[in-house]
């Protein structure tokens, strides 16, 4: 008789860490490729790798397993954030936020980011794409080309769109199921404002002046779909793919001017480990610039502050620090209503002018109270919503510094959010427009009254946006792909001057795209793979 999918499911289970464990305790001195950081953009890279039996790949994970009801229950999401599964960075203090040092939340384990956050699959709007390419100078990053990538990759679960949606791939992705009143609320309310309304935040809603949709969601068979699970974890039976966690690669170790391995510590030991083909850092935006510097490869004057030897002189590592910013402005519920899914079902994207050409900013139903520290303290009505709003592309750069030559200390994070006037503007634009959704008529049946920020002059929506802003945790472009002198990458992903080194996770971004930047990171994977691949004839 042949075995049920539960079966099936365990039976695999214990194949894969039969397996795994069995590879971990005959680690190799050397395999072809070296994958770091096993995030959005990692996983995606070892499993196209290691489709070719012929080909080890080692992907190592600084954090642990993915085994977990807080990571696979989509509403226990943040229940993971200042755990061991998050990094827990922090930014200095910020003199445009009244002093304010904001948390930089980066998730830590298999999976990454996709593991521990609230699961919305935002693809990118069609100009952050052919910005890409216009900045690499190569047309296979520009929207059309990309979009291709999205239909291979996706197994879309919601209304049929052939030209932009794929049906085939390994990435479960599906609208938000049974969304909460409150969910349709805002797409009712956006109507109110005249704001296009859509079937899903991911066709042709990215490629004109924005809307609102019921959001696209990583939820399979009501279980986070990371794509840890939709890339790594049915291959994670295989010979040639082993995975180590708990690992933290210290540094890149090099021949001449080509990385030939990395430096890892693990249980408490420090050992080495070959690379016959390339090394690939997907670290995140704070760790991969961090890691990048300790091995010798920044800003002369950087690296030489820290006596570190200069490899390749590349100032622009750890500059173009970007993140999406927001405002929760709060509304006190009439009743309790429980958050359904993640708790976050609906997005908006809008301008604050009407002559963009594109959204510059970002808003995301949460249903439930989401205060920074200072609005917290302001009081929080014990059953309310949140339109946290931010601003979808910022023109405000940040910069991560080393701190010293520990490997194991976090850098020096200057996030320097709304240092740019034209930020501060467009965070009024954005707290005005939330106003207007949240006390439009279609959410009077469910709220009782407005809690912040209610009512203000100029002045006061200055103070309002300085204490309530927080960030999306959407930190990007500290190794950017480009062609000129900040530029850390090529269009291919390949480090500047240096061999057998690429860079590939939200670090390469030039300008962090409209929305969340998971399935971004997967497109950085495709497209790394797939230059890999061929470079290699694999």
């Amino acid at each position: 008789m042949p075995l049920s999918p539960f079966d099936q499911d365990k039976d695999f289970a214990r194949r894969a860490l039969e397996n795994q464990t069995r590879l971990n305790a005959n680690l190799k001195s050397t395999y072809d490729f070296i994958i770091c950081g096993a995030g959005s953009s990692g996983s995606v890279i070892a499993r196209r790798l290691a489709e070719n039996s012929d080909v080890h790949v080692l992907l190592i994970e600084a954090g642990g397993s993915d085994e977990a009801e807080s990571v696979l229950d989509p509403a226990l999401w943040p229940t993971n954030l200042g755990t061991e599964r998050d990094w827990s960075f922090q930014a200095e203090p910020n003199p445009h936020l009244d002093g304010r040092a904001l948390s930089m939340s980066m998730g830590r384990g298999l999976g990454g980011g996709s593991s521990v956050n609230v699961m919305v699959w935002a693809r990118g709007h069609r100009a952050d794409w052919d910005h890409f390419a216009t900045e690499a100078g190569d047309e296979s990053w520009n929207y059309e080309s990309v979009l291709d990538i999205y239909r291979r990759i996706e197994s879309w679960q919601g209304a049929p769109d052939v030209g932009r949606r794929g049906t085939d791939g390994p990435v479960w992705v599906q609208p938000a199921r049974e969304p909460s009143q409150l969910a349709h609320a805002l797409i009712n309310a956006a109507a109110e404002q005249a704001i296009p309304t859509f079937d899903s935040p991911n066709g042709a809603m990215m490629e004109g002046p924005g809307g609102a949709a019921i959001t696209d969601m990583l939820v399979r068979g009501g279980r986070r779909h990371s794509l840890y699970r939709a890339y790594v974890h049915p291959w994670s039976d295989r010979p040639n793919l082993t995975i180590m966690t708990g690992a933290q690669v210290r540094r890149i170790l090099f021949d001449q001017r080509r990385a030939i391995g990395v430096e890892v510590e693990k249980d408490g030991r420090i050992f080495s480990v070959g690379s016959r083909g390339e090394v690939v850092l997907s670290t995140g935006a704070i760790n991969t610039p961090k890691l990048l510097m300790l091995s010798g490869i920044g800003d002369r004057a950087e690296l030489e502050r820290h006596v570190i030897p200069v490899l390749q002189h590349l100032p622009g590592v750890g500059r173009n620090m970007q993140d999406h910013i927001s405002f929760g402005c709060m509304w006190e519920l009439a009743g309790p209503m429980a958050p359904r899914n993640s708790g976050s079902e609906a997005t908006l994207y809008w301008k604050s002018r009407a002559e963009l050409d594109a959204p510059d900013l970002l808003f995301c139903q949460v249903e439930f109270p989401v205060p920074s520290e200072r609005t917290a303290a302001l009081g929080v009505p014990a059953h309310g919503w949140t339109m946290f709003a931010g601003l979808a592309s910022p023109k405000s750069r940040g910069r991560i510094f080393l701190r010293d030559t520990d490997p194991s200390k976090s850098p020096t994070i200057d996030a320097n959010m709304l240092s740019h006037p034209e930020d501060r503007e467009a965070a009024r634009e954005c707290v005005r427009l939330c106003r207007a959704l949240g006390n439009g008529e279609a959410f009077k049946p469910f709220v009782k009254g407005e809690v912040m920020p209610g009512p203000r002059d100029t002045a006061g929506l200055d103070a309002f946006i300085r204490d309530s802003a927080v960030t999306y945790w959407h930190q990007c472009g500290t190794a950017k792909m480009g062609q000129d002198e900040t530029s850390v990458v090529d269009a291919s992903l390949a480090v500047y001057g240096i061999e057998g080194l690429r860079v590939a996770d939200a670090s390469i971004m030039p300008q962090v795209t409209r929305g969340n930047t998971q399935a971004p990171c997967a497109i950085i994977g495709e497209q790394a793979a797939a230059r890999i691949r061929e470079k290699h004839a694999l």
